[in-house]
Formats: structure tokens, sequence, C-alpha cells
């Protein structure tokens, strides 16, 4: 049987379970079959409706964090890895796949004291030798490089390989470019586009309005209205208990996601559905904010 007939069968004996018994914690097996099959979106929806049901379930987290790093959200696949180290505590997996994660993220000297300490409890493991020797050997190598070299579907990090053997005298350092305004409206348009986006507002200070791209049924000044007053409540209960500023309000219910990110003194309200990717919707959001330019609001 080859490997895409039998992730197949797996996914329809994990489907008849789920579908027999809804709370099953075999839906972690079935988003790895998804992921193992390069379904990364339907294998991140599975496992993240799971996870609302059995927050605690380690394994799921583990999932999660691979289903991250295929996607290249190395920040959100750490969060996952740690969230299981929280839950059960750490072992070879969670360690080796945190080094694995630390190399594409550019966190090298991490990595590569995290494969010493593997190393020196078993120095015949191939896949510790082998990331332990590229983790050594990337530093130097051009940031682009490794950032594309990470495959879309399974496949093992010494892909990576090639790259680690470049003479030395060939290597340049990378050069820094730099950050590139971006305006208020192609960042909306740009985050509208996004998979499960319906809306997207930039509200200013007094709660009206300022830009919109906007799909939802229902009218935009009441998301705008219902964003600046939920934030002053926010930021004065933390404020009262001396947290400090919120960066961000996640709020979910049943298909509907609001989203709302600080962005200087102005709020960026999303408005999504069940199938919006969250890890990705949060990435490009950060990246954005990094580099609007809010001038003209």
């Amino acid at each position: 049987m080859t490997l895409e007939m039998e992730l197949k069968d797996r996914i329809a004996k994990c489907n008849k379970i789920l579908d027999e018994n809804p709370n099953s914690q075999i839906f972690a097996a079935l988003a790895e079959a998804h992921r193992k099959k390069g379904e990364l979106d339907k294998a991140f929806r599975v496992c993240q409706n799971g996870l609302r049901i059995h927050a605690n379930y380690g394994s799921a987290h583990m999932v999660m964090a691979k289903i991250n790093l295929d996607k290249g959200l190395y920040d959100w696949a750490q969060m996952e890895v740690e969230k299981a180290i929280e839950i059960d505590g750490n072992s070879h997996t969670t360690d080796l796949l945190l080094a694995e994660i630390k190399i594409y993220k550019g966190e090298f000297a991490h990595a590569v004291k995290i494969l010493d300490r593997l190393y020196k409890v078993n120095n015949n493991n191939q896949h510790v030798n082998k990331l332990l020797e590229i983790a050594r050997k990337l530093p130097l190598e051009s940031p682009e490089k490794v950032s594309a070299s990470r495959p879309e579907k399974e496949a093992s990090i010494s892909e990576l390989a090639p790259f680690a053997e470049t003479p030395l005298e060939n290597r340049k350092p990378a050069e820094s470019k730099p950050v590139e305004p971006v305006g208020t409206r192609d960042m909306l348009v740009t985050l509208s586009k996004l998979p499960g986006v319906e809306g997207v507002l930039l509200v200013n200070s007094e709660g009206l309005v300022a830009e919109s791209e906007w799909n939802a049924s229902q009218p935009p000044d009441l998301y705008g209205a219902l964003a600046n007053e939920i934030e002053r409540a926010v930021q004065s209960s933390i404020e009262s208990c001396k947290f400090g500023e919120y960066k961000s309000i996640l709020i979910e219910a049943d298909n509907l996601i609001i989203s709302f990110v600080k962005v200087r003194e102005n709020l960026l309200l999303i408005k999504a559905n069940n199938n919006a990717n969250l890890g990705a919707l949060r990435l490009k959001v950060s990246l954005f904010i990094e580099k609007v330019d809010l001038s003209s609001v």
C-alpha cells in the first residue's frame, strides 16, 4: 500500500471515529494525517477545533506545532511546542522539534545548546547529529536560503544540508534592507483577501471607522463602536490589575472570530469565520503593523 493510500485510509478511519464520538482525541491523528498529505489548512482547522475541547492534550499541541512549522509560522510553532512541554514535560521529541524550529528561526546558538544536550544522551542518533551539524554550519549562510528551504510537504531538515556545505569563502553576509512603509488601504485590502476574513476596519480613538474593506452583512460602524467599547473595558481592567497595555484581543464564538489589534492610537478590527487561519492571520498583521503608514488616518 502506498503512503497516499495509507493516509487516505487513516483519514477515513479517524473521521468515522469522530462521527461516532465528536469529543474523541483521535482528532490529533486525523490532523497529522492531513499534514503528512500536505493538506495544511485542513490539518490546522481539525487540530484547532479539537484543541478547543482538549486544550490540555500535549500530543495535539505537538501536531499543531508541526503544522505551523510546515506553514512557515515559526513563532506559533514554538509556542505550541512550549505548551506541550508545559503540559507533559520535556522529552526527546519536544526538544528535537524545538531545535528544528530554532534553526529555521535563525536562532542557531539556542538550537546547538538543545542538540548538544541530546547528543550527550545518545551520540549515535543520526537525526540529532545531522541537525547539530547544520545548526553549527548555517549561521554564516544567507537567511533567504534558510527560510526558502522549508518544503511545503513532509520532509526532513536534512534537505538543508546542501546549503551547509557551501564553501566558507563563497558565503556572503545577508544585506539588510530598509523597511518600506505600507499604506493603510493596501493593508486592509490584503488582509481582507485572506481565507475566512469577512471584513477589516481601522477604527480611531473615538470609535469611528477611519477606513474599511468590508464584505460582512452587518454595518461596519456597528463593529467600530463595539471595538471601542470593548477596548476601553479591557484596557481599564488591565490597568486596574497593573498588567500594562494589551497588544491584541481575540473573541471567538460560533463561526465568528473578531480580532482587535492596537496600531498606535487606532484599532485594527478583523471579522472572520472559522475558515480563517489564525496563525497566518496574526503573522500577516504583525508584519503590517511594523511598516504601516498612518499619516493619512
